[in-house]
């Protein structure tokens, strides 16, 4: 783990978020690396859509309105996350699998734009959920959306984490707190947070159930 998180924290010109390691914290810096090394990853959501299928209109809005991001920084960081997302369709994409809660698909977010200006959070959401919708398609990617009347899930203590995965080097769980993030390397603990991913993709609705919702709840946004 010590030399994959030394590659991972490498800041050069070969690193491809070197440009905006400036407005991002050491903790996340680790994880984009490791992702960017990943063959695989499982994210579970329960109340934002996941960064790697966030449209740029609302990452702008979770950028602004969450105040973690100074604002002289907030318009780069966006920028950032939307070159991240190209990860998933360049020549050896990652394969995503993520749970979403539908709370996340019913997120009312209103944007601040330079001039102090309000956009209605509706057409933001409606293009993600479309944005979503469409991500949905692509071989490498599967998103499940979790009801609440789908009954008890094992993450309901968690909130959001990831399961990285590697071609040549074991998995790693990763959950954020508050001003940081825990990285899980120890088989048993990753064998729990991979027990948690299996029961959320059974409880979930199914990949084709959840891009018929996601699409109805555009439609009706």
């Amino acid at each position: 783990m010590d030399r994959l998180t030394a590659l991972a924290t490498r800041s050069d010109a070969k690193t491809w978020w070197a440009p905006w390691a400036n407005v991002m914290p050491d903790w996340f810096k680790t994880y984009v690396g490791l992702e960017g090394l990943a063959d695989g990853a499982f994210v579970f959501e329960s109340m934002v859509i996941p960064g790697l299928l966030q449209t740029e209109s609302y990452a702008q809005a979770l950028t602004f309105g969450t105040g973690f991001v100074r604002p002289d920084h907030a318009e780069r960081f966006v920028g950032f996350r939307q070159t991240r997302a190209q990860r998933l369709t360049d020549d050896e994409p990652l394969a995503l699998h993520a749970v979403v809660g539908e709370a996340a698909l019913r997120l009312r977010l209103r944007l601040r734009l330079r001039l102090r200006l309000r956009v209605n959070g509706d057409e933001t959401r409606r293009a993600q959920l479309a944005h979503l919708a469409a991500m949905s398609e692509l071989p490498n990617v599967t998103v499940q959306v979790l009801r609440p009347e789908d009954g008890p899930h094992a993450a309901t203590p968690l909130g959001k984490f990831v399961l990285l995965d590697f071609a040549h080097v074991r998995p790693i769980a990763y959950t954020e707190v508050l001003d940081g993030a825990m990285y899980v390397q120890d088989p048993d603990g990753v064998r729990t947070y991979r027990r948690v991913a299996d029961n959320l993709r059974q409880v979930a609705l199914s990949p084709a159930e959840s891009r018929a919702l996601i699409r109805e709840l555009a439609g009706a946004a």
